[in-house]
């Protein structure tokens, strides 16, 4: 249950009423989006589960949705000044992860084989499927402009907003923003040409190659921050007009000295090289410039000229044609194989435009958490936000290699059963006794039971990326009685309705009762026991060693046996559907061995502190080739086994090859 909810504007923008787009968009869920806006932001408990570093910016790393982020920053005064999104772009496709089997350290062979880096296609991996970017127009658009309605009532009055989407969606949202910030408050709308050419593109295509995404850039007000960032001129540029060399190899052009303008604008008049002009520079600067030689006449008589040297040209302002920057390459050293990761020369150009040293950055859909890593590199304070918890590591560890410092928080709504939304939506869907798909129904039904005596059933469950359908209230109440309902079929005599949090369960039952627009029945259940004793932990045997081999002493934590039922499980569904698949080629199965490490990605060591937000005192990330990260260093050695600390540690955390962490306390 959310602790209170949180206003999201005082008031809207100033000659706009909330949700003036129904003029334009005309489509279901507005009057359920002006109520949700009417009701608030839901504030849930937030626990700040690690502190890397010091952090005295209040840096943060959380996981959560969008709207109970904003909520929570709102609650304590947080204001942003430059925030960047790339949410889903209701593209129809899902987004996965591909899962790396690593190297056991027990097994003798793969320690001989340590020499020699693995070929990729050597390397044993599965896709465990991150998020689903499937929906309709209509939920998108509402879904859209709560987000949008939160992430404004953060935001500083001189803050700056980019949103980068693509031709599915991004005119309706473009409206959308408007209505929220503003049509004054648009600056421009930029072209990000992400990649050179398509393959599903030539003979027989049905359309042209889709080469870039589109980024709206909006302010929050006519007051903002905007600076002139220079991108380097073309080598057809520089050919056509840096024609001429000095002897040094100094290139550079001819530039006119004349003042526009003449006497009218008070520019000097007096003779140059036997020519007599109206300059835009005193006699005294022009003779200093001849002297030094940046003065030229091509020929006698000629207007002089100045050189302008290529090597003092800080190059072209920035325009809304972004054509420089490519998308991230498999071998960048930025590269976290992260699905829809954005390169940081396109952060890095935002942040610089839009926000100066010290100030805040946030990222609501923060994916890899590359706006996080430019701005800490850059000197600003940063928030990461997304749902997933592959973002929140992949963001966590990254921060942790460049030396940054923040808090990890995590939003306690109720949600996070399963490490994404898409893997729990999917575990709900096969829990739920006899749910099954059915076309005909409306969208906002998951499924049907077939029923002996009542016959079909509708079956709603909370779409966990909607945070408007978390909470059964009378908001969400009011439409499965008077749109939902009316649109099934007359034969339908009963629906379930599943809920993660219910405002109060008597009145909603209550408020059904005392409404007589249907006779359907309604029946609520509780979504949280559903899954109550569904998720198996991992599980892991060690032991605790003093440290033989170092000078100043210290433990070794080996790790004998690691099992993850939920990983095992995944790469079972890998092997038997490849096997189904291989009948023209051989099917080598993955196999893990009884000590079960290849299953683990991440240890860290505890040595502070045997409860609450975790300190990571010592710390070993294993890459899909084996070599180790260690305390936020890359190196080349293969993980050995164990993990070191230089105290005595008090709890260990172990991260699976899929994610799931599990700690466990260290006895003595």
């Amino acid at each position: 249950m959310p602790i209170k909810y949180i206003p999201f504007t005082p008031e809207p923008v100033d000659g706009q009423a909330v949700l003036n787009f129904n003029r334009v968009l005309k489509y279901k869920g507005v009057d359920d989006t002006r109520m949700v806006l009417q009701r608030g932001m839901p504030l849930y408990e937030v626990e700040c589960t690690e502190r890397v570093g010091e952090n005295p910016d209040g840096n943060m790393v959380i996981r959560g949705e969008c709207v109970s982020a904003c909520a929570y920053l709102k609650e304590r005064g947080i204001q942003v000044d430059l925030v960047y999104i790339d949410p889903p772009f209701a593209s129809g496709a899902d987004y996965a992860k591909k899962v790396y089997i690593r190297r056991n350290p027990k097994v003798a062979e793969a320690i001989a084989e340590a020499e020699k880096e693995l070929e990729v296609d050597e390397l044993r991996a599965f896709e465990e499927k991150m998020y689903g970017d499937v929906w309709d127009k209509e939920k998108y658009l509402n879904w859209m402009y709560e987000n949008l309605m939160a992430i404004k009532s953060v935001m500083s009055p001189t803050a700056s907003i980019y949103v980068e989407l693509d031709s599915h969606i991004g005119h309706y949202v473009k409206i959308l923003m408007d209505e929220v910030f503003g049509e004054n408050n648009f600056i421009n709308e930029i072209i990000w040409k992400r990649t050179f050419s398509h393959s599903d593109v030539g003979q027989g295509a049905k359309h042209l190659g889709r080469l870039h995404d589109v980024i709206f850039y909006y302010t929050n007000s006519e007051e903002y921050t905007l600076n002139t960032v220079y991108t380097p001129y073309s080598e057809e540029y520089i050919k056509n007009f840096y024609k001429f060399t000095d002897p040094d190899g100094r290139k550079y052009r001819l530039v006119s000295m004349l003042g526009p303008g003449g006497a009218t604008k008070g520019n000097p008049y007096y003779e140059v090289m036997g020519v007599t002009r109206y300059w835009a520079f005193s006699k005294e600067s022009m003779n200093k410039m001849i002297e030094n030689g940046q003065v030229i006449q091509t020929r006698p008589g000629a207007v002089p000229q100045r050189k302008r040297y290529l090597d003092e040209s800080e190059g072209v302002p920035l325009q809304d044609l972004w054509m420089d920057i490519p998308a991230v390459q498999g071998g960048a050293i930025e590269n976290t194989e992260y699905a829809t990761q954005k390169p940081e020369a396109l952060l890095e150009r935002v942040i610089k435009t839009s926000s100066n040293e010290g100030m805040l950055v946030a990222d609501f859909f923060g994916g890899s958490g590359v706006a996080a890593a430019v701005a800490a590199k850059l000197g600003r304070r940063f928030i990461h936000c997304d749902i997933g918890l592959n973002s929140a590591q992949t963001t966590r560890d990254r921060l942790r290699a460049n030396g940054a410092q923040f808090d990890v928080m995590e939003i306690k709504d109720g949600v996070q059963l399963y490490r994404n939304p898409v893997q729990t939506m999917e575990k709900i869907k096969s829990l739920i006794p006899g749910l099954k798909n059915e076309d005909s129904l409306d969208s906002f039904w998951e499924g049907v039971i077939s029923d002996s005596r009542l016959g079909t059933v509708p079956v709603y469950v909370p779409n966990l990326m909607d945070s408007s359908s978390k909470l059964l209230d009378e908001v969400m109440m009011n439409r499965i009685l008077h749109q939902a309902i009316p649109e099934l079929d007359g034969s339908i005599k009963k629906v379930i309705v599943y809920y993660i949090d219910i405002t109060d369960e008597e009145a909603i039952r209550r408020f059904i009762k005392d409404d007589d627009s249907t006779l359907v029945e309604v029946e609520l259940r509780d979504l949280k026991t559903v899954l109550d004793d569904v998720v198996v932990g991992d599980y892991a045997e060690f032991h605790v060693e003093r440290d033989e081999s170092d000078m100043f002493g210290g433990y070794n934590v080996v790790i004998d046996k690691f099992i993850s039922d939920r990983v095992t499980r995944k790469i079972d569904e890998f092997n038997q559907k490849s096997r189904l698949n291989s009948a023209k080629k051989p099917f080598k199965p993955i196999e893990i061995s009884a000590e079960g490490l290849e299953l683990i990605e991440y240890l860290s060591l505890d040595c502070t502190s045997t409860e609450g937000e975790w300190h990571s005192d010592s710390e070993v990330k294993i890459d899909k080739n084996g070599f180790i990260t260690l305390n936020g260093t890359k190196t080349k050695d293969f993980w050995t086994g164990s993990i070191h600390a230089d105290k005595m540690p008090l709890r260990l955390k172990i991260r699976n090859i899929c994610g799931d962490e599990s700690v466990w306390e260290v006895k003595r």
